[in-house]
């Protein structure tokens, strides 16, 4: 039964109550009264009532009425108005509402509501004093914080920090994207590895890790002020990572005894540790390649220096005839070839590899003509004109030999022809970009071109080893020469890589709005995995709060998922940053109904992989946590569908926020999501849509979690058997 239906049942009971108490009465009162009265009375009051029954009747339904009415309203207004309003006084008690409340009932229910309302304001005001006072005596702290998120964010190596228990507290968007980049995650995007509270055991190895640590603790009781280890391991992937391991320490004190990782009083002890990671795959293969073709012209030489030595031994005979001369002679010829053309062969591979190990930077491209210009004015008499270009345009590049190439080229053109005006510009051409170097009128020959792009670089008294054409190949690109004879111009065009969006400013701004939740320093004292997950508040749990779109309503007649969303909560904090979300191929129709509540159709499904592939990836994104849905038997009901195909379980406990909220509020008339983001203040957003109903679900549970405080519920095992006290809790999908 619904809350609303069990309000409904009480009102009736309490309208149909007045009636069977007057009817009661009523019996009771006459029978009494006729017993009173002798036999010849009593006929006559028979008679009496049997002549005005139907009038007597009337007059009794309408007083049971009438009292029925006042008994209902007196019931809404002298017990319901008082337990709503006790519900929504409690809510902003638990600071997990906002606004104020409206006031019903009662005159005096109604006073209430306004003297609730005023302290409200009152404890507001004096809330956002405190808060004003604490940021102004936080604000150096907050300047440090944000100091270190950003240096972290700009650090071109990644960095984790971790606790001694291997859980992560910081890491920058480098060590996000390196993890992205070695694994297949489909929807996760590295975050299923890496990500706040989870652990570091998960990537590294914990007996690689515990070494390490033991190292660092011995040198720290020899005294060393600055130890570390440097190690390398192979991680999922086949990636094989370059880690540098730092302690991190806290100060020591006397009142704290020692640390339980061997500290001793007054001294520092160790509380974590930093990784410093490098991904070293790519060289150590070129490494590898390098050693094996030093191997291959050793041992190619040995031999052909052995041919060589034996032929001239012989030759130093003064009885070898001269045929035998002649075969010498073309042995030791045919050996010099052969080291020549393997030398040469060495020498070429040296050379590709130095182009393709060639470091290329992101760079905005409206920098790089500044500075291009910059580089040619300085340098030569000429004027150097730049075109508009979109602050989006973002380049790889060696900015250094790059610019190099412009000012040789510019320089071959102002010495030799006299040229004094020039100009930049830059178009994108798919997911390369045009770098022109344009000039007015004169038009070069083939020959000329050539050998611009294949000569020494020189820029001024400078020379340079490489040539145009080698920096362009460096850069995986071409070069070419150009007229335009409409527009009387010729130019120089490089083909050049542009950056991802990944790179670039898109990810730079992306970290920079979300520095503050890539740290949590908090979790330095976090208790660990040692307590019994039953037994862990509420507000200390790791959960993944997640959402499902669906083809229809039916699980088990064949209705399946098409979208997954989660976020993440770590003791108690909502780390927007750290999403799930995929769209699934159910690989069957979606309904019409669903196609008009999630917008998601057969055309953005086409291609999409389907749930043997996402819900392994949802799984590890999950692994370790509590999960936490709305109405979340639903979901749940579509997971367990889908083990049978994907041979993933979801065995985690889950916690219901329709449940919670219907056992914290059970007066209120609707525990929908909207419902409950209205009564508890959280603002919608993404409405229909697997991620933007995880992450309402979140901040629901998180305002949820102090007003079971209130009533006594403070662990996940009492959440449990709260939510099952529901009427709801009996719902079967």
């Amino acid at each position: 039964m619904s809350p609303q239906a069990r309000r409904e049942a009480v009102g009736l009971a309490v309208a149909l109550a007045p009636a069977l108490v007057l009817a009661s009465w009523t019996i009771g009162a006459g029978a009494f009264f006729a017993g009173t009265l002798p036999p010849d009375e009593r006929l006559v009051l028979m008679r009496w009532l049997e002549a005005r029954a139907a009038m007597l009747l009337f007059l009794w339904l309408l007083l049971a009425l009438g009292l029925g009415l006042a008994a209902r309203i007196a019931w809404q207004r002298r017990v319901a108005a008082p337990a709503r309003l006790a519900e929504r006084a409690q809510a902003l008690l638990a600071g997990a509402a906002d606004g104020a409340i409206e006031p019903e009932g009662s005159a005096e229910n109604r006073a209430l509501a306004g003297v609730f309302n005023a302290l409200v304001q009152q404890r507001r005001a004096l809330h956002a004093d405190i808060e004003r006072r604490v940021r102004e005596a936080s604000r150096e702290i907050e300047r440090q914080r944000s100091r270190l998120a950003a240096l972290m964010t700009e650090l071109a190596q990644s960095v984790v920090v971790c606790n001694l228990d291997g859980r992560i507290l910081l890491y920058n968007h480098r060590a996000l994207g390196q993890f992205h980049a070695r694994t297949d995650t489909s929807g996760a995007g590295g975050s299923e590895l890496i990500g706040l509270g989870r652990s570091i055991h998960d990537v590294f190895d914990p007996a690689l890790l515990v070494h390490a640590l033991e190292t660092i603790r011995r040198r720290l009781q020899r005294g060393d002020a600055h130890p570390s280890v440097q190690f390398l391991t192979a991680v999922r992937g086949g990636a094989l990572l370059r880690a540098h391991m730092v302690p991190v320490q806290d100060p020591g004190n006397a009142e704290d005894g020692p640390d339980r990782r061997g500290g001793e009083d007054g001294q520092a002890t160790l509380s974590g540790y930093l990784l410093m990671l490098e991904d070293v795959t790519e060289p150590f293969a070129d490494a590898a390649l390098r050693d094996r073709a030093m191997h291959e012209l050793i041992q190619g030489s040995r031999a052909s220096l052995g041919n060589l030595q034996a032929a001239v031994e012989v030759l130093d005979y003064p009885d070898v005839d001269d045929a035998t001369r002649e075969r010498l002679h073309e042995v030791i010829r045919a050996e010099v070839r052969t080291m020549g053309a393997r030398l040469h062969e060495a020498a070429a591979r040296d050379a590709q590899a130095q182009k393709t190990r060639w470091p290329l930077e992101d760079m905005p491209g409206a920098d790089l003509l500044a500075a291009a210009r910059q580089r040619i004015e300085s340098g030569l008499d000429c004027r150097v004109d730049v075109d508009a270009v979109d602050a989006g345009w973002w380049l790889k590049v060696d900015s250094f030999s790059l610019l190099r190439a412009l000012a040789h080229l510019a320089e071959r053109l102002v010495d030799e022809y006299g040229l004094r005006v020039l100009r930049l510009r830059l178009a994108p051409a798919g997911a390369r970009a045009h770098l022109d170097l344009v000039w007015q009128g004169l038009a070069l020959s083939t020959e000329t071109v050539t050998n611009w792009e294949t000569d020494a670089m020189r820029s001024g008294p400078l020379s340079s080893a490489l040539s145009v054409r080698d920096v362009i190949e460096r850069h995986d690109g071409e070069i070419w020469f150009q007229r335009e004879r409409a527009r009387h111009e010729s130019f120089f065009r490089l083909l050049l890589p542009m950056a991802e969006a990944s790179g670039a400013g898109t990810e730079r701004e992306a970290a920079a709005a979300s520095r503050p939740e890539y740290y949590d320093f908090d979790l330095f004292r976090d208790a660990g995995p040692g307590r019994a997950l039953a037994e862990r508040a509420l507000a200390e749990l790791t959960c993944t709060v997640f959402d499902t779109e669906t083809t229809g309503l039916d699980p088990s007649g064949g209705d399946r998922i098409v979208q997954i969303g989660a976020v993440r909560i770590v003791a108690g904090k909502l780390l927007r940053h750290e999403g799930f979300e995929r769209l699934v191929d159910p690989q069957r129709a979606v309904s019409a109904a669903s196609v008009a509540i999630h917008g998601i159709d057969a055309a953005r499904l086409s291609g999409q992989p389907p749930a043997a592939q996402v819900l392994p990836a949802f799984h590890a994104f999950a692994r370790d946590s509590v999960l936490v849905g709305h109405n979340a038997a639903f979901d749940m009901r579509f997971l367990r569908e889908a083990e049978a195909e994907t041979g993933v379980v979801f065995g985690q406990p889950v916690l219901d926020t329709l449940l919670l909220s219907a056992y914290v509020h059970p007066q209120q008339e609707s525990h929908s999501l909207e419902a409950i983001a209205a009564r508890l203040g959280v603002a919608l957003s993404g409405r229909h849509s697997a991620l933007g109903d995880a992450l309402a679900t979140a901040e629901i549970f998180l305002r949820l979690i102090p007003l079971l405080e209130a009533r006594g519920v403070r662990t996940l095992q009492q959440a449990l058997d709260a939510a099952q006290q529901t009427w709801h809790a009996r719902l079967r999908y």
